[in-house]
């Protein structure tokens, strides 16, 4: 399959088509919207699956198979913030909070964008590492720490001004989901995850498919906001992604994993958080504008990534394991 007909593939799979349905129906202002307390429960479901899961993949593979590919993943999405702030303070011109909460938002990852590139990957019939969604797990804290010591720069951070973006950051829902049912699903192993198949196996990508109905509403009331974005911001979004992208598929790839696990883990590279992150910068650096990371994040990185972004790091992960692999 060239790359041409993967992208147009993943165009046409059922999640990708129902996120347009959510985006057209917020455009013709339609009042179709998923009432709070259903929408959080997709989420919690989402979030539990995939940890759960994930920790019984970690029971079967083995610790010593899975630590090196986890701190691969810790140090890029520590490090990614970084190159985000310095690019986001000199070309782009933005002041220190704008720019601290923007590459705290391209740092940590995205649960969704995660969860759409693993039933790319199975539709597409690649194989990948099922413990790969502890990535997402220790994904979400680093750089969320990295990005507020970033907006101190020039001032001595304290514990009292760190310690809100620290409690999001690690005892945040997302996180305590993912950690708790992670660890969940590596106590009982495979026998645990057989007696919840029915709730955790089968609904799991018809929930998906939900999910991305309802982003894709948040999506289409939130294209205003690129307004404000400005065309800086605007290639940011897009560009960011790829570099992200291919920083994570050369990191998998040598940290051994799969072509479908460094894929995994490229994305994960190339997503941004709209959930945890925006939570623990409000409360952090409640002096940054959430107008331009939110755009930025939901309005141009997430469609991007999920419409086109997940066949080119396929085609990226492919390109690293041809030129670091024998």
């Amino acid at each position: 399959m060239t790359l041409t007909d993967a992208i147009a593939a993943n165009l046409l799979s059922p999640p990708i088509l129902f996120f347009a349905l959510g985006i057209i129906a917020a455009l013709v202002k339609s009042d179709l919207k998923f009432p709070e307390a259903f929408y959080s429960a997709l989420t919690i479901y989402l979030l539990t699956a995939i940890g759960f899961k994930g920790g019984v993949a970690i029971h079967e593979a083995g610790i010593d198979k899975v630590w090196k590919p986890a701190l691969a993943a810790i140090s890029l999405s520590a490090l990614i913030p970084l190159w985000c702030f310095a690019v986001l303070r000199k070309p782009g011109k933005l002041p220190v909070p704008d720019a601290a909460s923007i590459a705290a938002h391209f740092g940590s990852v995205s649960a969704v964008t995660f969860i759409t590139a693993v039933n790319y990957l199975k539709s597409s019939g690649v194989p990948y590492e099922g413990f790969s969604s502890a990535f997402l797990a220790v994904m979400e804290s680093p750089a969320i720490v990295v990005a507020v010591l970033l907006s101190k720069s020039g001032t001595k951070p304290s514990f009292h001004s760190l310690k809100p973006a620290l409690h999001d950051a690690f005892l945040g829902r997302s996180v305590l989901l993912l950690v708790g049912a992670l660890l969940v699903g590596w106590i009982s192993g495979p026998p645990g995850l057989k007696s919840v198949e029915g709730l955790f196996v089968t609904p799991f990508f018809g929930v998906i498919a939900l999910f991305l109905l309802e982003m894709g509403t948040v999506t289409g009331r939130r294209l205003g906001d690129l307004r404000k974005a400005g065309p800086f911001l605007l290639a940011f979004g897009i560009v960011a992604p790829l570099i992200n992208g291919s920083l994570g598929a050369l990191a998998g790839t040598a940290a051994g994993l799969s072509i479908g696990g460094s894929m995994l883990l490229a994305t994960l590279a190339a997503s941004a958080s709209y959930i945890a992150a925006p939570a623990a910068m409000r409360m952090a650096i409640p002096e940054a504008r959430p107008a331009l990371s939110l755009a930025t994040a939901l309005g141009i990185t997430f469609p991007f990534n999920i419409a086109l972004g997940l066949p080119l790091y396929l085609a990226i992960s492919k390109w690293c394991h041809h030129l670091l692999l024998p």
